[in-house]
């Protein structure tokens, strides 16, 4: 009768463990020395080792012969342990057994002395499961048990272990085993199963089984069915998984707005047999990835899966923000969990998509942050529009070119915060009102906006000529509450209320283009600063009096153009 590979090759002696070194050398030695205590309490996820790790413990304990800490598995009592002949070493299903009459009746039993080994041991698998009555039944004999009496507790779930019972008991987590044992092991299981078995194949099954070797062995089992050598393409057929690739490409799809395309790959992948909710996990284990090197570029490296090669992530890391990530991950994560609830897992998988795809259709905080720091990259590289987010991301480092009238690089940048201005000659007053021939700006002045190079006129008018330019801050800029143009002694100050009115209109290419504005309006060189707080109030100016032979002089010019003839 054919026996499955995780029991087939079980390990026997301490040595055989996988990945557990930190507990199996300290029960060898407890083992050696005698030192053994009479409660056990192993902890950790599934396919670790507990239970295997419990068993070899009863046997050693229990064996003749036992070489080093690990029993010899050639003696009568390791023989009879290990076929169920002696009723000494019990393993009980705490699932199963979990009522405190179960408990009552293993504690009457467990006072009497062993008939065939030195030690009757007690191994409890899924130990929290146990009811409180049942737990409450245990502690009296866990605390004070007779000298041939162990408890081996087994847990994958150790916050429901009551704190009594964890102080009675020696503790030992199992971590997950790293996916190069995994691998090693699986190799060697394939050559002494006459399986062959390929290195891709190997490093596939182990990142599949998550740290437990029982789970890369079962998948191993089922992908062993085929003559072929078993790589990493036979793996993901015959576990019905998308691949690396396929999902590489995806993912680039998601990133670039595609959902066309998206949906395309899924519908090309369903009908190849995929199961969409292996593709769904494949996508959230590539974002995680994705994120764990976005937030932890250095020490990270170690965290990863590893299913990618660098090119493929560099590339794909520039193609989304931290905060896309994590709603993207988000909402794979949400997808996934209600998937086994679904009525039609394949249009719950294509709504994700095309949310994936389109950001605007996530309503949730996650989605409207993401829009939001979208909306916070562009202003910061200064694209002049941003009521509509390309899902394409931006083109990085490319230099901006210089605006007319902008102070050259060895000159102070105009949009130098707290430097005091330098001094600068007054423009030069005209001898005459009517020698004054005003020039056609670049940008000409609304109507009504004066032209006066000192106090705050100036402002209203700037205003209106940058509100194409910035919509998004036009609504700062616009509003007297939040921000206040004063220009003095050629700088441009802008009041604002507060420190995020401050961030909004502070951009660098906000206040060049407003002192390149200002400096055309005014004839003269000004810089631009940002400053918190209320502007100072401006004394009133007093009204130019009015000289009647202004006008008399005025009316004189209409007649020396008259010529009259005789």
């Amino acid at each position: 009768m054919y026996q499955a590979l995780y029991r087939k090759w079980r390990p026997s002696t301490f040595d055989d463990v996988v990945g557990q070194g930190h507990i199996t050398e300290t029960l060898k030695r407890q083992v050696a020395t005698g030192r053994l205590s009479h409660a056990y309490l192993f902890t950790g996820t599934r396919g670790t080792g507990k239970t295997t790790c419990a068993k070899i413990l009863a046997r050693a304990v229990n064996c003749e012969h036992p070489v080093n800490g690990n029993p010899c598995n050639q003696c009568p009592s390791c023989l009879g342990i290990e076929n169920g002949s002696i009723l000494d070493v019990l393993e009980l299903d705490a699932a199963s057994n979990n009522g405190v009459d179960q408990v009552r009746a293993l504690r009457d039993e467990a006072v009497y002395t062993p008939a065939a080994v030195r030690k009757r041991v007690y191994i409890v698998d899924e130990v929290h499961m146990l009811s409180t009555a049942a737990f409450n039944a245990l502690l009296k004999i866990l605390e004070e048990p007779p000298a041939h009496l162990m408890f081996i507790l087994a847990t994958t779930e150790l916050h429901k272990v009551p704190a009594t019972i964890k102080s009675r008991c020696q503790q030992f987590s199992f971590k997950r085993i790293l996916p190069g044992d995994i691998a090693a092991r699986l190799a060697y299981v394939a050559r002494e199963e006459g399986l062959e078995l390929r290195g891709d194949g190997a490093a596939l099954l182990a990142r599949l089984a998550d740290g437990g070797l029982r789970d890369a062995l079962s998948l191993l089992d089922q992908c062993a069915v085929t003559d072929r050598p078993i790589g990493e393409q036979e793996v993901l057929d015959a576990l019905g998984l998308a691949g690396n690739l396929e999902t590489a490409a995806l993912m680039e799809q998601i990133g670039g707005g595609d959902t066309a395309g998206a949906l395309e790959t899924l519908g090309r992948l369903y009908g190849a047999g995929k199961e969409v909710g292996s593709l769904l996990g494949e996508l959230a284990s590539l974002t995680r990835d994705l994120l764990v090197r976005k937030t932890a570029p250095q020490g990270g490296a170690a965290l990863l899966t590893g299913g990618y090669d660098e090119n493929t992530m560099r590339r794909l890391s520039n193609v989304f923000q931290t905060a896309r990530l994590v709603q993207v991950l988000g909402l794979l994560q949400s997808t996934i969990a209600d998937l086994p609830r679904s009525g039609n897992r394949r249009t719950d998988a294509e709504l994700c998509l095309i949310r994936l795809c389109q950001p605007a259709l996530d309503e949730s905080l996650t989605g409207l942050n993401v829009r939001l720091s979208r909306v916070e990259e562009l202003l910061a590289g200064g694209v002049p529009s941003v009521c509509a987010v390309p899902a394409a991301p931006l083109k990085r480092n490319v230099p901006e070119q210089k605006p007319a009238g902008v102070p050259a690089a060895e000159e102070l940048p105009p949009w130098e915060e707290e430097r005091p201005p330098l001094p600068e000659e007054p423009p030069e007053e005209p001898e005459h009102p009517s020698a004054a021939v005003e020039e056609p700006a670049k940008n000409q002045m609304p109507r009504g906006a004066a032209q006066s190079s000192g106090g705050g006129d100036i402002w209203p008018g700037l205003v209106v000529l940058v509100r194409n330019k910035f919509p998004a801050v036009y609504p700062f800029l616009s509003n007297p509450a939040a921000v206040q143009g004063r220009l003095e002694d050629g700088v441009l100050t802008l009041w604002v209320d507060n420190e995020f009115t401050k961030n909004m209109v502070g951009g660098a290419h906000i206040l060049t283009e407003l002192a390149r504005l200002a400096s055309e309006q005014t004839g003269s060189t000004v810089r631009c600063a940002v400053k918190v707080g209320k502007a100072p109030e401006q004394a009133p100016q007093a009204p130019a009096e009015h000289d009647n032979l202004d006008d008399l002089l005025a009316m004189g010019q209409q007649f020396d153009n008259i010529i009259i003839e005789e």
